[in-house]
């Protein structure tokens, strides 16, 4: 029996006033696709999900999730009005009986239920939406960067969800490894273009670059071709202009050819660029402890920080990672202990909370109001390392176009305004820098020039992040921070952390296809079940009972052979719902044999 596409897409068309961002497009999620959404800052990523999702109408075409199927969205900036806490909001049009998965949700994706939406961090907001559109569980679920504001913990929770679930889900992210490990096909946006290969975000950049390859010889035959034609048609048109208005025309063909090619953005030319030499010793930390309303951050520290040393801190949300990167920069003073900071150092920081930007001003004020950046009785240009850039001309470096330039801060996507905060941090000369969460919302190929950046950067790196594959391309030394005070220093990346960390604790290390390093705990499950672990296992077999019961009718009722014939649409309906009973009976079935497993280990 042929498939029920869970959405298809039919010649959508949109723009928003100007060049279209989608033309023609067509497009198919079939049953259990994992799909990657790809493309650079700007392309449209988030717009074409909202199209998904029905959010966003478009000017022409259709979008069909047939009966019986559901879609599901998870906002970037959700609207919670209504709700008194987080909890109120994930657990929105559930069945009193299925308030246990807003709970699960909710340990696996660490965020209080309790919390008022009103005293909610942006985070917080982003992790309730995650956990309501978990809890719900459709057929299709639109995932637009979920892992911004998880730690590295919540990640692989969600990562484990994800790859245990038998619904399909189109996936935003800027983590590779994330990407990596969930997808096996690719959606690629690239100039109002969306391409789709069968294959998972692995094969991604091979492709994209075979793509680009085969474009360029195709651009260079055609300048070849018209270089030609124009020279036969200087050299000869006089003479035999009548008999050859046809190849005349042709040339005129060929060049508007060109002309309609619509030319693939370059890279960022971004630049970071190290003032004076600081002292050998950067940073050194004696002893430090420092604890918060009865809560240990950090007892006994010790760590030395040299000139080029790339230091990643890394730990679960809310463990203190901040406020030991305060206390060695000397923002903060520790309890006990001591920090003693190098000579000649010049800091930049990058803040995750993008606070630096005011999301009213324009690009352009935002840069030429920066004290650091103006340029006295210039009000179109900044300072950028010493010399003076006319501020369009600064902000094309990362990709901004003209008309961007006057827009305000908060049209931005997310990537587009950490592109524009990287404007301002680069445009000052430094030797110390300062990553809170750089990653977040970043395409691939400023991730990638981000990266090389920071290995030819002639200063000293202190890095926040919970991206696997950026700390394991970057970083070269990790301090782990485990809670209750415990702030241990490994050599290396994530990748080696883990394995020093497993090797320390009786796991063990295996080696996957790209030969890196990949831990494989051992199995160590939890002592019994959870609250909401033990409250399903009960609901279970009711829940196995009624939907056995359901596939019998269905069965009985799909056994009339006239049936087709006669009601056409009855019949379709009925083999839809069967389809949909029978994936929920296998899933129930599974899930109660994990339960059960669990509950007997326990």
């Amino acid at each position: 029996m042929a498939r029920i596409p869970l959405l298809q897409m039919s010649g959508i068309s949109l723009t928003f006033g100007g060049d279209p961002v989608f033309s023609g497009l067509d497009l198919v999620v079939q049953p259990g696709d994992r799909v990657a959404l790809v493309g650079r800052n700007g392309s449209g990523k988030s717009t074409l999900m909202k199209v998904m999702a029905g959010l966003v109408e478009p000017d022409v075409g259709d979008i069909v999730i047939p009966p019986g199927k559901s879609a599901g969205y998870m906002e970037q900036d959700p609207g919670m009005t209504g709700f008194a806490t987080l909890g109120d909001y994930a657990a929105s049009g559930l069945e009193p009986g299925e308030l246990y998965k807003v709970e699960r949700a909710g340990e696996g994706l660490k965020f209080d239920p309790s919390r008022p939406v009103e005293t909610a961090s942006g985070g917080e907001r982003r992790r309730a939406t995650l956990a309501k559109l978990m809890a719900e569980a459709p057929d299709l679920m639109l995932l637009d960067e979920p892992t911004n504001h998880l730690d590295i913990e919540a990640i692989g929770w969600l990562e484990r969800e994800l790859k245990a679930t038998r619904a399909g889900f189109v996936l935003i992210s800027h983590d590779r490894a994330f990407l990596r490990e969930l997808t096996r096909a690719t959606l690629w946006i690239d100039r109002g273009m969306v391409r789709r290969q069968e294959k998972g975000f692995e094969d991604f950049e091979a492709w994209r670059d075979k793509v680009w390859e085969e474009e360029d010889s195709a651009r260079h035959k055609l300048n070849r071709l018209i270089k030609s034609e124009a020279r036969w048609a200087v050299e000869g048109i006089s003479a035999r202009r009548k008999r050859n208005q046809g190849r005349v025309r042709a040339l005129q063909a060929l060049r508007a050819e060109r002309a309609a090619q619509i030319k693939r953005q370059g890279a960022a030319a971004m630049s970071l660029e190290a003032g004076l030499k600081s002292g050998r010793k950067v940073i050194e930390a004696v002893g430090l402890a420092k604890s918060y309303d009865g809560r240990q951050i950090v007892r006994s520290f010790d760590l030395l920080v040299q000139r080029g040393d790339r230091v990643a801190f890394v730990g679960p949300n809310g463990v203190g990672k901040t406020t030991l990167l305060k206390m060695l920069l000397g923002e903060v003073a520790p309890d006990e202990g001591e920090v003693r900071l190098g000579t000649n150092l010049e800091v930049a920081v990058f803040d995750q909370a993008r606070a630096q930007l005011d999301p009213e001003m324009s690009l352009w004020d935002s840069l030429t109001g920066d004290p650091e950046m103006r340029v006295s009785g210039k009000a179109d240009q900044v300072m950028v390392r010493g010399q003076p850039k006319h501020v369009v001309g600064y902000l094309k470096e990362f990709l901004f176009d003209d008309q961007q330039a006057r827009a305000a801060v908060k049209s931005l996507s997310g990537g587009e305004k950490a592109r524009l905060l990287l404007a301002k941090l680069m445009a000052r000369s430094s030797n110390l820098l300062v990553l809170d969460e750089p990653t977040n919302d970043l395409d691939v190929e400023t991730l990638d020039l981000l990266q090389e950046l920071l290995d030819d950067y002639d200063g000293t790196v202190l890095l926040v992040s919970h991206d696997r594959d950026f700390l394991d391309r970057v970083a070269t030394t990790t301090v782990a921070m485990e809670g209750n005070g415990r702030a241990t220093v490994y050599a290396g990346g994530w990748t080696d952390y883990i394995s020093q960390r497993g090797e320390a604790s009786g796991k063990f290390v295996e080696k996957t296809k790209a030969s890196k390093p990949k831990v494989k705990q051992e199995a160590r499950p939890k002592p019994g079940l959870s609250f909401s672990e033990k409250h399903r296992l009960k609901e279970l077999p009711a829940e196995i009972e009624r939907l056995e019961a359901e596939i019998a009718k269905l069965e009985e009722l799909m056994a009339d052979p006239e049936l087709y014939m006669r009601e056409p649409v009855k019949f379709q309906k009925a083999t839809e719902a069967l389809v949909q009973r029978q994936d929920k009976l296998a899933a129930a079935e599974e899930e109660w044999l994990v339960l059960e497993e669990k509950s007997e280990a326990g």
